[in-house]
C-alpha cells in the first residue's frame, strides 16, 4: 500500500490525473483523465493497468489535492516553453515517446515544426490549465521570469509540476520554487550539461533538484530525456549552481585548449596530429573531444551556445562565487575573453570561438570577421 502524502497543500477540492480507474467509498466510477473530487469522500486510485504500479493502491486524505505526478505510468500531457534547439529537441523526443505535447514559442515557425511531429501549441498559451507537466527552455532570468510570472503561475494547475531546463541564477530558482508552493504547484529546477546534439539523441546529463515528491514525479519524463539523471537535493537552487559550475569548467578548459592547440600549431605541429595526441592519451574528455575538435575544424557555426549566452553564465557564476566569497580569477580572464569576442563582432559564433580567438591574438587567423574562411568550417550541426 503507497500513502502519499499532502504535502502540506490543502483545499476544497482535489484533483486527481492520469486517466486512472477512480473508486469512491469503495465503487469504481469509472476511468478519468481529470476529475474534481469533494473534500468529504475517502479517495482510492486502482491502478489497475499501469505497469509500474500494479497491483497497488494509494488512499488520498480528504481534502487533499493529489499531483497527477503521482502515476508514473503511461503517457502525459506536457507543455514545453521556449523551443529554442533544446527545447525542440526535447519536445520532439517526448512525442515519440507517446506524451501529448503543447508547444509555446513566439516564433510560429519553430511551433509548425513541432506541430509537424504531432504536437500543438502557439504563441499563446492556451491549454495551459490541462498539463501535467510544465518544461521550460529559456535562455535566461529575465525570460523565465516574465513567464513564469505572466502565464505559467496562474495558468498551471494545482498539482501540475513546472520543470525549468533553463541555465538561471540559483536565486531566481528559489524565487519560482516559493511561487509554485505558494499556488498549490511543484517546481523542479533540471538543467542540462550537453548542447543540442546530445538533447536530440537523447544523451544528455540532467541535474535534478527539488521536493523529493515532485523529482520523482517527473523523473521518469527526464530519463526519457538523457542518459542520466543527477539528483542533488531538495533545493532547486543547487542544481543551477551545478550547472553553472559545469559550465565553469567547459569555458575554461575551451580557453586551454586554445592556448595549447595555437602553441603546438605556431611550433609546426599540425593541429590535427595535436588533437590526436592530447585526446588519445591524457586530455580524452567530452569536453575536450568535442569542443576541441571544434576549435581544430575551425565548426564555430552554427552555435550550440552562441557566445552572449556564455558571458550569460559566466556573469551568474562569478555573482555566486561573490557571493560566497570564493576567488575564480579563470573564470574571470574566460568571461572577458568572451566579451572580446562580441566586441570584434563574432557574438553569433559558438564558444568554442575562444580558440579562434587565441588563434588570431597568435597571427594565426586574420580576424576575428564572422564571414572569414576560419570561420566557416567545414560541418555543422
Amino acid at each position: 500500500m503507497q500513502e502519499p502524502g499532502c504535502g502540506g497543500i490543502r483545499g476544497e477540492k482535489a484533483q486527481l490525473g492520469g486517466g486512472l480507474p477512480l473508486i469512491v467509498d469503495g465503487e469504481e466510477v469509472g476511468a478519468i483523465g481529470v476529475s474534481t473530487v469533494q473534500p468529504d469522500w475517502d479517495i482510492q486510485i486502482a491502478a489497475a493497468g499501469a505497469a509500474s504500479l500494479a497491483g497497488s493502491w494509494a488512499t488520498i486524505s480528504r481534502g487533499c489535492e493529489v499531483p497527477a505526478m503521482t502515476e508514473e505510468a503511461g503517457h502525459r500531457i506536457v507543455a514545453v516553453v521556449g523551443l529554442g534547439h533544446m527545447g525542440t529537441a526535447f519536445a520532439l523526443n517526448l512525442i515519440a515517446d507517446g506524451h501529448r505535447v503543447l508547444a509555446y514559442d513566439r516564433d510560429p515557425g519553430r511551433v509548425a515544426t513541432v506541430r509537424e511531429a504531432g504536437g500543438e501549441g502557439g504563441a499563446e498559451f492556451a491549454g495551459l490549465d490541462a498539463c501535467d507537466v510544465v518544461l521550460t527552455s529559456l535562455p535566461d532570468d529575465d525570460a523565465l521570469k516574465e513567464v513564469t510570472f505572466g502565464n505559467l503561475r496562474s495558468g498551471m494547475k494545482r498539482g501540475a509540476v513546472h520543470v525549468s531546463m533553463s541555465t538561471v541564477s540559483p536565486g531566481l530558482s528559489r524565487v519560482l520554487a516559493a511561487e509554485h508552493a505558494s499556488h498549490g504547484q511543484g517546481y523542479v529546477a533540471a538543467p542540462v550539461l550537453g548542447n543540442p546534439d546530445l538533447a536530440r539523441s537523447r544523451r544528455l546529463f540532467i541535474i535534478a533538484a527539488g521536493p523529493a515528491a515532485a523529482v520523482e514525479g517527473v523523473r521518469s519524463l527526464l530519463e526519457g530525456l538523457g542518459q542520466r539523471v543527477f539528483v542533488i537535493g531538495e533545493d532547486p537552487a543547487a542544481a543551477n549552481l551545478m550547472k553553472l559550475a559545469g559550465n565553469v569548467l567547459t569555458a575554461t578548459t575551451l580557453q586551454s585548449m586554445g592556448e595549447v592547440l595555437a602553441l603546438l600549431r605556431k611550433g609546426g605541429i599540425d593541429q590535427h596530429v595535436a588533437f590526436d595526441v592530447l585526446t588519445n592519451s591524457l586530455f580524452d574528455s567530452k569536453v575536450h573531444r568535442t569542443y576541441g575538435g571544434k576549435i581544430v575544424n575551425e565548426q564555430y557555426r552554427p552555435a550550440g551556445m552562441v557566445v552572449p549566452l556564455a558571458i550569460k553564465d559566466m556573469r551568474l557564476a562569478l555573482a555566486e562565487a561573490e557571493r560566497e566569497a570564493v576567488p575564480m580569477p579563470m573564470a574571470s580572464l574566460v568571461r572577458d575573453r568572451l566579451v572580446v569576442l562580441v566586441a570584434g563582432g563574432a557574438a553569433d559564433l559558438d564558444w568554442s570561438a575562444l580558440g579562434l580567438l587565441e588563434a588570431r591574438d597568435a597571427g594565426l587567423a586574420p580576424s576575428l570577421d564572422q564571414d572569414s574562411a576560419a570561420t566557416q568550417g567545414a560541418g555543422g550541426r
